[in-house]
């Protein structure tokens, strides 16, 4: 599959936070998101390891009972079922690789 770039295709599955699916194959799906400042990403969980690297703005990124303040190069890796969440200090792009695929990310028209 090959994801090509279009400013269309944004969910908006919470206040401050859109999300796209860029592309997924058998095992991983990669999605791109915007990440707007003086937002939160609640704290959950879910079946899923989540890479993730900043490209661009300032985040605290909270894995577990660990903070990390994060900015633009810095990557992480979250452990199925452990429980995350986020702080926007800055409008922020986050690319992010979930394995195994998630279904509920999966888009419609693809």
């Amino acid at each position: 599959m090959i994801g090509k770039h279009s400013k269309d295709g944004y969910k908006k599955p919470i206040k401050g936070i859109r999300q796209k699916t860029l592309c997924y194959g058998e095992r991983t799906l990669m999605t791109e998101f915007l990440l707007d400042k003086d937002n939160i990403l609640p704290e959950h969980e879910h079946p899923y390891e989540q890479t993730g690297y900043l490209v661009k703005g300032h985040i605290l990124l909270k894995i577990g009972d660990k903070q990390h303040d994060t900015r633009p190069g810095d990557s992480w890796c979250i452990p199925a079922d452990v429980t995350h969440g986020a702080q926007i200090f800055e409008d922020s792009i986050a690319i992010e690789i979930f394995s195994p695929v998630r279904e509920d990310y999966i888009p419609k028209d693809l």
